[in-house]
């Protein structure tokens, strides 16, 4: 643990992956300063660093979709920007349907996506056949495509964002931990951690699957739910797939890196919460296995390199937290971004540094304010398309 060099800070942001990186670089950029962001692990040791690097602009609301366009923009030019190479390819997002009920829901996406100006496109089972001729496709009715989606390299990303906020006079401590909060008023005025406590300003909650137990220590009931996802990675193979394969049914999804590795995950049922661990189970090997090799018969016989897992930070509506805590004043949220704040994080931390600056944002509030939660008006709708 290193203690922080200051004991006061303008803004403090619990969690150094990517979204609290992004949003510092933005808050520093606005001449915010002094920043603290404080993580309790390491680098990448969260789902930052665990994530299988799809982006994707395919969802089923225009909000999402619009924050997700804008980030596909941003790590587009995320090189010429931070000088850092993610490796960004847009070789697509394939979802596949094998219901007539999914095939419709696809549809509907498809509806909404191409309703942005998004060229979505709706496949049957020859048009996917074409796009990716490896697949058995015997159980599979229909499919959504959207060419300029498509995967990155995380860690790149997080490393130049790091030497970035760095370069910007940011302060970044790892090992620290944040364990409450004080107030006056209403009104925070400092953040408890683990080597005492700091006089701060401004507090942005961007722990991903921790935010719920930060905001806890801080008096707030969140309504965030960590639940554990597992991802692997295969021996490398001769390249032959272009875009990142999500099937419905089961959340089976994988794509191949630029050194040939398959990288996939599914999903596996575990408890909720983060006492578990970051572990991997023979029972989420033995159902990728079968999955992957049903759906792609060539891979049946390929070598696991490694297997892990992270945490989705999921709320109850699909929806991520931005914004000012009413019940606690100088306290943002910056989290429940799913297994998708990686995806989100470019657009969305611009609007969490909005909100921080005390800036009106584009956001509907009925959708991403955290008051939504509070009250008694029925929310706006769900986001639930949170596969891949």
């Amino acid at each position: 643990m290193t203690a922080p060099e200051r004991s006061e800070y303008r803004t403090v942001i619990v969690g150094a992956g990517i979204v609290g990186l992004y949003t510092a670089y933005h808050l520093a950029r606005a001449g915010q300063g002094p920043i603290l962001v404080l993580d309790r692990g390491f680098l990448s040791g969260g789902a930052s660093g665990r994530n299988g690097g799809g982006v994707r602009q395919q969802w089923e609301t225009p909000a999402t979709i619009r924050l997700a366009r804008e980030a596909v923009a941003e790590y587009r030019r995320f090189g010429r920007t931070f000088g850092t190479n993610v490796w960004f390819r847009q070789g697509g997002y394939l979802f596949l349907a094998t219901t007539p009920e999914e095939r419709a829901r696809l549809a509907e996406v498809h509806g909404v996506v191409a309703g942005e100006g998004l060229p979505s496109r709706l496949l049957d089972p020859a048009g996917i056949a074409e796009r990716v001729p490896s697949l058995e496709l015997s159980g599979v009715v229909g499919g959504a495509f959207l060419r300029s989606d498509g995967t990155l390299y995380p860690f790149p990303a997080i490393w130049g964002l790091y030497e970035a906020v760095r370069g910007l006079g940011v302060e970044v401590r790892f090992g620290l931990e944040a364990t409450g909060a004080r107030s006056e008023g209403g009104r925070l005025t400092h953040l408890g951690t683990s080597a005492g406590a700091i006089r701060a300003t401004a507090v942005v909650d961007a722990a991903g699957g921790w935010s719920a137990d930060v905001a806890a220590r801080c008096g707030l009931a969140a309504p965030n739910r960590p639940t554990r996802h597992e991802i692997l990675a295969t021996e490398p193979l001769k390249p032959f797939l272009d875009p990142m394969v999500v099937r419905l049914s089961d959340g089976l999804y994988f794509s191949q890196t630029m050194r040939g590795e398959i990288v996939g995950g599914l999903t596996v049922p575990h408890p909720p919460g983060t006492a578990g661990g970051m572990g991997s189970s023979i029972e989420f090997l033995r159902r990728m296995g079968r999955a992957l090799s049903g759906l792609v018969p060539r891979l049946a016989k390929l070598r696991v390199l490694r297997a892990w897992s992270g945490f989705y930070d999921d709320t109850p509506d699909g929806l991520p937290i931005i914004g000012e805590d009413p019940r606690l004043l100088g306290f943002f949220h910056g989290n429940g971004f799913g297994g998708h704040g990686f995806m989100l994080a470019p657009a969305s931390s611009r609007r969490i540094a909005q909100c921080v600056l005390g800036e009106p944002t584009d956001l509907d509030p009925s959708a991403f304010s955290p008051a939504r939660f509070l009250g008694s008006a029925p929310p706006a709708r769900p986001e639930r398309l949170s596969l891949g």
